[in-house]
């Protein structure tokens, strides 16, 4: 713990603005990064949620404190963590080709809670550790997720093609160059059919290779990776 800070974890004016301060700049960190990739929850939403919850600690710490109600202060925060999950699952979407998305936003917002719930109990030194680290996770192991979904040999891929007798030549296609079908999902049916494939490739076909003649087989109008 840093003593110089000892000052700013007391309930006083000073101390509750820098408390306020620290919650805009720490959710605002986060928030920024997600407004960057254009997710649903950004900039002002993360900041807002970092300022609730830290306000919610200072509420809890001044009626123990200067109003003298002996109550269990733990409680409010409880409540913005269950809270944030009404947020946070208004973020996750399930779109028709069966892609879950908005889960790594809902997750940030509920860090950004519990960052904010710290600042507001003065532990500053956690909360900017805290944004530090998920900083780093959000941006530079996102990079290293890509590398691995890219060289993964498991797949699933959208196929959207016109005829039943379009799906078999595919399917005949994948099976030449030695791609094992795990599982097939036929998503729509009719004159313009969807499918969802989950795949596993032989270690010389590459995913682009793989998209490039799936395309290219007759049919077919349109393919992509989920």
């Amino acid at each position: 713990m840093l003593s110089f800070l000892d000052p700013l974890r007391e309930i006083t004016t000073v101390a509750v603005l820098v408390r306020l301060l620290f919650a805009m700049l720490c959710g605002g960190a986060i928030g920024i990064e997600r407004e960057h990739k254009r997710r649903t929850a950004g900039f002002r939403t993360h900041i807002l949620i970092c300022l609730g919850a830290a306000m919610t600690t200072m509420v809890s710490q001044f009626l123990f404190r200067e109003m003298h109600l002996y109550t269990d202060i733990g409680r409010l925060g409880a409540q913005v963590i269950a809270g944030i999950g009404f947020i946070g699952a208004g973020t996750i979407i399930v779109t028709k080709r069966r892609q879950v998305k908005g889960l790594t936003t809902a997750a940030g917002l509920w860090t950004c809670a519990i960052i904010g719930l710290a600042i507001g109990a003065g532990y500053f030194e956690a909360a900017v550790l805290s944004t530090i680290v998920i900083l780093l996770a959000e941006i530079f192991f996102s990079r290293f997720e890509y590398w691995v979904l890219d060289n993964a040999r498991n797949i699933n891929i959208y196929v959207e093609y016109s005829g039943t007798d379009n799906l078999d030549s595919v399917i005949r296609m994948l099976k030449t160059y030695r791609v094992i079908i795990l599982d097939l999902e036929i998503t729509k049916s009719g004159a313009n059919s969807c499918a969802i494939f989950q795949l596993q490739l032989p270690k010389k076909l590459s995913h682009d290779k793989l998209m490039t003649v799936v395309s290219t087989s007759d049919g077919v109008i349109s393919v992509e990776e989920l």
